[in-house]
């Protein structure tokens, strides 16, 4: 359950449900054969009626239990948590979710472990993250939270801003990198720019310069496997330490890539929210 305030006069329910969240016909469906919105004091509400700002709605709805078998106890960090969302700082080296029923140590596993111990069952990934990449992952509470910001990803106002010292020092200070993404088909896991891969756009800000590296944000409009690697690579400028995409091997054997940020308009608290990883 879950209450929304109307921020605006004359919204009716289905405006709200089809227009403002724009839910999927089968989700609107589905809530209004469940009577799941009323008025905060219960009492049934018609979706045609027009509501006066500061109405609160209740939904009420029956809510699927997601598959993730719980670890013993959560070892992620929350760095962010309403009744919609969570915002979980997942480590290097973990997995995002699941791959085989014998996979327990995922991050998903470990948010299942915190939603259960707060007496929920629900909770799905909206986007996903590398395994050797630590950082910020979104993660929705309901069903109605994961359409929408299922939409919000792929309508791109969802902001991702990641950080990484690539090799060697790039000429511009700024720039974007539009190049389809596809399957190598000489390496069951690598990613190459292809022309017939999908489409992927990486914006890119050098923010500090060394001698023979430098340090650079960057911000997603597109989630691709392995798209910031693959692209680094592709102009020159590969992750210090991703050899799998022909940077030098480092002392550790690996390479760093975090999530630093994400920014997002919260569609059921009407505020901006911005979260960084601590």
């Amino acid at each position: 359950m879950f209450q929304y305030e109307i921020i605006q006069n004359g919204l009716t329910v289905e405006d709200l449900l089809r227009n403002n969240w724009r839910l999927g016909k089968k989700l609107v469906h589905e809530l209004r054969m469940a009577k799941a919105v009323t008025l905060k004091d219960g009492t049934p509400v018609l979706w045609k009626d027009r509501l006066e700002k500061g109405t609160i709605l209740q939904f009420r709805f029956d809510i699927p239990e997601s598959s993730y078998i719980p670890t013993e106890k959560c070892e992620v960090t929350i760095q962010y948590e309403d009744d919609h969302c969570l915002i979980v700082s997942k480590p290097k080296g973990m997995s995002t979710h699941p791959n085989d029923e014998w996979d327990r140590d995922t991050c998903m596993n470990h948010v299942m472990a915190h939603i259960q111990s707060n007496g929920g069952h629900y909770a799905e990934h909206v986007h996903r993250l590398d395994r050797g990449t630590k950082g910020l992952l979104l993660v929705a509470k309901h069903p109605i939270a994961k359409s929408i910001f299922d939409r919000m990803i792929e309508e791109k106002t969802i902001i991702r801003t990641y950080q990484a010292e690539v090799q060697g020092n790039i000429r511009e200070t700024s720039g974007t990198i539009k190049e389809p993404i596809g399957k190598d088909r000489h390496h069951a896991t690598r990613r190459v720019v292809s022309a017939s891969g999908q489409h992927a756009v990486t914006h890119f800000e050098v923010v500090k310069r060394f001698k023979n590296t430098c340090v650079v944000r960057l911000i997603l409009e597109t989630g691709r496997t392995h798209q910031i690697r693959v692209h680094m690579s592709y102009i020159g400028h590969p992750i210090v330490g991703d050899t799998m995409y022909n940077a030098r091997e480092t002392a550790s054997g690996d390479y760093e890539l975090h999530a630093i940020q994400l920014e997002f308009d919260h569609p059921f608290l009407n505020e901006r929210i911005i979260v960084e990883d601590q």
